[in-house]
């Protein structure tokens, strides 16, 4: 009985606080939850939770702007991309060792958090998305299915189309919301997974929605750039101690 309670506490206070980070930053919920969550569950079983509130937070910021058939139509190759190679690396979650899974898991987190803190703003040119795209959409969707993280090289390659900034929010919500959908998919193809996994995953829609709300009120009093760095380092923690857990 108490063990069931702790887990529905943790299961809380992980889409909580993953939320109050989408909150102020636009993103992050799946990161946070699956790096989190990780630590307590195998991978295959947090990325199973993050469908249904992962889903809906970034289904809404997609359809939130006015530019969803314009976004839609300069990145569906890169999306085609993500969706083919999450499906068949997701295969590698499934059937990996825990401990492997860790560890890829964290030195995915630990990737994008040192490149976010360290790497230089890059721009792509236009005439290269049509090869490049596709590229990083397959890369990523490769990091996806092995790992449950959705954010390298998606995010930092969104990030330097130069795109205006209610654009990118939508860009990044397309991007999430179809890797959720094809790592979902991947996983029920597989037989990872079930209606237990379906109901918990409903159950932290509640705490995702109410941390992103908390996350919007402490935007508005906070310097985003001190909640970034604070969040970027965390993620460069919890990144080390999934790989140095998987060691021990």
């Amino acid at each position: 009985m108490n063990e069931t309670i702790c887990f529905y506490a943790l299961l809380v206070g992980v889409f909580l606080l993953a939320g109050v980070v989408k909150g102020v930053t636009g993103m992050g919920l799946p990161t946070v939850a699956m790096g989190l969550l990780g630590g307590a569950l195998s991978p295959v079983a947090a990325a199973s939770m993050l469908f249904i509130p992962t889903f809906v937070t970034n289904a809404w910021q997609l359809l939130s702007g006015p530019s969803v058939g314009q976004i839609a139509r300069r990145l569906w190759p890169m999306m085609l991309a993500v969706v083919i190679a999450t499906l068949g690396a997701a295969a590698l979650l499934v059937r990996v060792d825990r401990d492997v899974s860790r560890a890829a898991l964290g030195a995915a987190l630990m990737v994008y958090a040192g490149y976010a803190l360290l790497a230089p703003v890059l721009r792509v040119p236009v005439q290269r998305e049509r090869w490049l795209g596709p590229l990083v959409g397959a890369m990523s969707g490769v990091v996806t299915g092995a790992t449950g993280v959705f954010v390298m090289p998606a995010v930092p390659y969104l990030q330097s189309l130069g795109l205006q900034r209610d654009e990118l929010v939508q860009a990044l919500g397309l991007a999430f919301t179809v890797s959720t959908i094809s790592l979902t998919t991947g996983l029920v193809l597989h037989g990872a997974f079930g209606v237990q996994q379906l109901g918990l995953s409903a159950l932290a829609v509640v705490p995702s929605l109410a941390g992103m709300w908390l996350g919007q009120v402490i935007r508005q009093r906070i310097s985003a750039r001190v909640f970034r760095a604070c969040f970027l380092g965390f993620l460069l923690l919890l990144g080390l101690e999934l790989v140095l857990r998987s060691w021990w």
